[in-house]
């Protein structure tokens, strides 16, 4: 009797459910029928409209992708108007036709009463195309930073487009599946003086990109000479008004290489652009490069290891390592052995071009001025070459490097405070090195007519160099060294200890909470900041033996249980966006390799920013259905008039 009962109830709350989910569904159908009556109707018209726009946002794309140019191969002479000169229809138009030969039934019926000559849109039209495409695309990167809060800002060298020069702007964030990503973003103008950039820049961040400049905690600036000069202008600037976001050198480029290309002394400069010259030289033909291994050999003879090591060093990007002016003091002497085989040419091997080239970095190379500087910077960037390294390498070594900044400026102190005994050593390494290249000591010809007019007094060059070159090199790399490692630049890296390996090389004896306060209004509950701290270390120092300590901040965010220690998680996301801290646990080439891709690959008179856009963020999913309602929204009268 029980058991029927339990039965008939049983199936009286199965029909009742059943009338349930049926009674919704009619009531999700009268919805649905209602919604579908809201939206309106689309005319032939509009729907034809809309095809030829997904089908033109689909060409536009892969142009982007496969870097084709748009213009054709016609001299500015013989071009009609500007608009031609930058944008012409060749390739988009070839491409449109491809398709139609290959049966897209739509285009064909759209364009089979077309003139054979017609451009199937207009070049205004296509520019507009370019543009829908190019924000959909950044808008795309857009979205996860906002969702992420945190970012920091990165610029690279400035890019030559026909309508002159822009700064690449990229972002770096940690996205929503916690890896670490740093994207291409867009170029900016970078006419006017340093304060116009900087308010443009800005602008463009919070008002263009509806970002907010509180979230922004971190920079990194690359540049040299005059560039490195004003983007330092910039960095300040931004960091006056929003002290969180640091200045810190990138995670691509070697501290004493920073250092170098931020020095605002002339002489400098010419020893960094003809390093940079003197290495794209023998990069462009294995012959070249087989001419040095040559010298090295003859200069060599007595010392296998230090060959070898010469040649292997010389074929790869030398002008990137943090030993770089060590190198370059090494190879000197077949450098210029090297060049002057060349320019002589008496196999007649090499083309005008080449010996030209050489002719001109032998007589760089010859010169005492430039190898005092060389010499200089090497001894005198000696004090921060370790210190460099450790910055690039693991979690560990950069959490490391941060404590021993002390001692990296009392070991800079003290050589300014001797500055007397340090020169006159390394100007008689100077000298040493120019005797064996034959290259007389003395003070530079332009300083010298400078002084013509002023005194008669001959003018030494030991003390010459002391004045103008040491002491300001000194002077610069002491306080560049205290302006890149601020306070709140160093508490936050000496946070790395969150980091289990690091808590682990330690003893998990490590104090955080000294230096968290520099994030505690970003976390999500600070209050309980010192608890939880003490439990995440008492967690890792409890694990079981099969669980390994993660090394790296990416590999702890990827951990199952940090979703447990939500200040922990917040404080560590932060952190992995300061620009010092290598891109470890990234997914492919980072968004500089694939810009240097990108230039390399295109000339300057066929670069396009739009385009440019699309091919460096080819991995970027592209949404054509929203590309549509873009277009739509911000150019109305083109649907109008169609």
């Amino acid at each position: 009797m029980i058991i029927a009962l339990n039965v008939c109830v049983s199936v009286s709350l199965v029909e009742s459910s059943i009338e349930q989910l049926l009674s919704k569904k009619d009531c999700d159908a009268q919805d649905d029928s209602e919604n579908a009556d809201d939206i309106p109707q689309l005319t032939p018209e509009q729907k034809d409209l809309r095809e030829f726009l997904r089908s033109s946002f689909e060409v536009m794309v892969l142009i982007g992708r496969q870097n084709f140019p748009f213009s054709c191969n016609v001299r500015e002479d013989e071009m009609r108007s500007e608009e031609e000169r930058f944008l012409t229809t060749g390739n988009f138009q070839a491409l449109i036709e491809h398709r139609i030969n290959a049966g897209d039934e739509f285009l064909r019926r759209r364009f089979e009463t077309a003139a054979v000559n017609e451009e199937y849109c207009s070049a205004v039209q296509q520019r507009q195309l370019l543009d829908v495409c190019e924000r959909c695309v950044r808008e795309e990167i857009l979205q996860q930073v906002r969702e992420c809060r945190f970012f920091s800002i990165v610029t690279g060298e400035l890019v030559e487009f026909p309508e002159g020069e822009h700064l690449p702007i990229f972002l770096r964030f940690v996205d929503q599946a916690n890896t670490l990503k740093e994207e291409f973003i867009e170029f900016l103008s970078f006419e006017g003086e340093e304060v116009t950039v900087a308010e443009r820049l800005e602008t463009q961040l919070t008002k263009g990109w509806g970002l907010s400049m509180e979230h922004c905690r971190g920079q990194a600036h690359a540049g040299s000479g005059i560039l490195g000069t004003k983007m330092k202008v910039i960095a300040a600037q931004l960091k006056e008004k929003y002290p969180m976001a640091v200045i810190t050198p990138t995670s691509t480029c070697a501290l004493n290489v920073h250092l170098a290309n931020g020095m605002p002394l002339t002489g400098v400069q010419v020893v960094m652009s003809v390093l940079k010259k003197t290495n794209a030289f023998f990069k462009a033909s294995p012959l070249l490069q087989s001419e040095l291994d040559n010298a090295i050999s003859i200069l060599c003879q007595e010392n296998i290891e230090k060959e070898n090591l010469l040649k292997e060093g010389s074929r790869s990007t030398w002008t990137d390592l943090h030993n770089v002016f060590e190198m370059a003091v090494d190879l000197m002497e077949p450098l210029l052995l090297c060049m002057d085989s060349i320019h002589d040419n008496e196999d007649l091997k090499w083309n005008d071009q080449i010996t030209s080239d050489a002719y001109a970095i032998s007589e760089a190379l010859a010169d005492f001025e430039f190898i005092v500087t060389l010499v200089i910077l090497k001894n005198a960037l000696s004090f921060t070459r370790a210190f460099g390294k450790n910055l690039q390498g693991e979690t560990i070594d950069v959490f490391f490097a941060a404590n021993s900044l002390t001692a990296v400026l009392h070991s800079l102190h003290e050589v300014s405070d001797n500055l007397e005994v340090y020169h006159e050593f390394w100007f008689e390494e100077a000298v040493n090195l120019a005797t064996a290249m034959e290259v007389p000591v003395k003070v530079p010809r332009l300083f010298l007519r400078k002084q013509q007019a002023v005194e008669t007094m001959e003018i030494q060059a030991e003390s010459f160099f002391k004045e103008y070159l040491t002491l300001p090199v000194m002077e610069y790399i002491t306080q560049e060294v205290k302006e890149i490692f601020s306070e709140n630049h160093l508490k936050a890296l000496k946070c790395l200890s969150l980091v289990p390996a690091v808590m682990g090389q330690m003893r998990f004896n490590t104090s955080e909470e000294t230096h968290a306060d520099i994030y505690r209004s970003d976390l999500p509950h600070p209050d309980t900041l010192p608890a939880e701290l003490h439990c995440w270390r008492i967690k890792w120092k409890h694990r079981g033996k099969e669980v390994s300590l993660p090394c790296t901040i990416h590999e702890t965010l990827q951990h199952s249980d940090v979703k447990f220690f939500p200040n922990v998680n917040a404080f560590l996301k932060i952190l992995a966006t300061l620009p010092v801290l290598k891109l470890d646990g990234s997914q492919g080439e980072t968004a500089q390799r694939r810009l240097q891709a990108y230039l390399t690959d295109t000339a300057v008179n066929q670069r396009c920013k739009n385009l440019a856009v699309l091919n460096i963020n080819y991995h970027i999913k592209t949404d054509l259905e929203e590309m549509v309602q873009c277009y739509l929204k911000t150019y109305p009268e083109e649907s109008e008039s169609d």
